[in-house]
């Protein structure tokens, strides 16, 4: 096997980046055939050299992986934050072996990311000169005319960080749902960064919601946070994409754009025969007939309340009443 570069040997075994890899290097935590190398570009043969790192023997390429994620809102694309958020490493954990994302979401957009740990295929694919199409869904602020989309359409002048100013490629956009705020669909060829939310701020109008629905041969079919490893069928179309080679795209995903209600289930109606008849064991038991008038009643006689006061009562009756003095005869 040809000798290649220490840093390029590291990294296809998993350790680190390529970056990383030369930072061990120049801080002497590298040894070939038991001597230390500190020097960048210093070449070695994986087959017949004995390499270690922190004193760890390599054991060869890693067996390359390939993963599609759905990236939710919230995490960063990156393999570590200094600002201590979330990063899409926090969302393949339980994927074998060490992957890295290809290209970048930004921390408020969604979709598809491919992770792979191949880093031939990955620099291939953000190659500019791939021209492989990646197409997001849009929510944005405002109803854009067709003079806009049409402008947007043919390219628009963009600024980049230092304040240089580039020309977007031709994209392609059209109306997926209308409204005050309605949805496009814009395909692209290029992957400059936030170039879409660019796009649409030169023409007057604010990327409320944006979501990667395809990338190349590759569409989003996993629910927000949650991944799963490429078929091989699709890794080729990956490679021959990268190599320029014109691949069919796939059929549009079903896009969800805002969650169904959910309905209320009403429960089944019972019918009255279903419901235990009267004479059955059930049903109540009779009441008891009332008892009539004539019966004594089971509570005790209130007796009599004594008079409040010791004057004797009136009684009623002619021996009460003053007598009138007699009538005299008349001669």
């Amino acid at each position: 096997m040809p000798a290649e570069r220490l840093q390029k040997i590291i990294a296809a075994a998993g350790v680190a980046s390529r970056r990383k890899a030369e930072e061990l290097i120049a801080s002497g935590r590298v040894l070939v055939n038991g001597q230390v190398v500190t020097q960048l570009g210093t070449k070695a043969d994986p087959e017949q050299d004995h390499i270690r790192v922190d004193g760890k023997l390599l054991q060869g390429p890693e067996r390359y992986t390939y993963v599609a994620l759905n990236k939710p809102k919230g995490y960063v694309t990156t393999v570590s934050d200094e600002k201590k958020r979330p990063t899409v490493m926090d969302l393949v954990q339980k994927v074998k072996g060490r992957v890295y994302p290809v290209g970048r979401l930004d921390w408020a957009s969604e979709g598809l990311l491919l992770m792979t740990n191949d880093g031939a295929l990955a620099n291939a694919l953000m190659k500019a000169a791939s021209n492989v199409a990646k197409t997001y869904v849009v929510k944005v602020a405002g109803q854009p005319d067709e003079t806009k989309l049409d402008k947007l359409r043919r390219g628009v002048s963009i600024a980049e960080k230092g304040g240089r100013r580039v020309r977007t490629a031709p994209a392609k956009i059209r109306l997926i749902r209308e409204g005050d705020n309605p949805w496009l669909e814009v395909t692209i060829i290029e992957g400059r960064n936030r170039q879409v939310r660019k796009m649409f701020e030169e023409v007057g109008h604010h990327v409320e919601k944006i979501r990667r629905v395809q990338y190349g041969p590759l569409a989003l079919d996993v629910p927000p946070g949650d991944w799963r490893n490429l078929t091989l069928l699709e890794v080729a179309k990956l490679k021959s994409a990268a190599s320029g080679t014109k691949v069919a795209s796939p059929p549009s995903p079903h896009i969800v754009l805002r969650a169904p209600k959910a309905t209320a289930i009403k429960p089944p109606r019972i019918p009255k025969s279903a419901y235990p008849s009267r004479t059955s064991k059930f049903s109540k038991a009779p009441r008891s007939p009332r008892p009539s008038h004539s019966e004594k009643p089971p509570f005790a006689q209130r007796s009599s309340r004594p008079a409040h006061s010791s004057k004797p009562a009136a009684t009623k009756g002619p021996a009460n009443r003053p007598s009138r003095p007699p009538k005299h005869k008349r001669d």
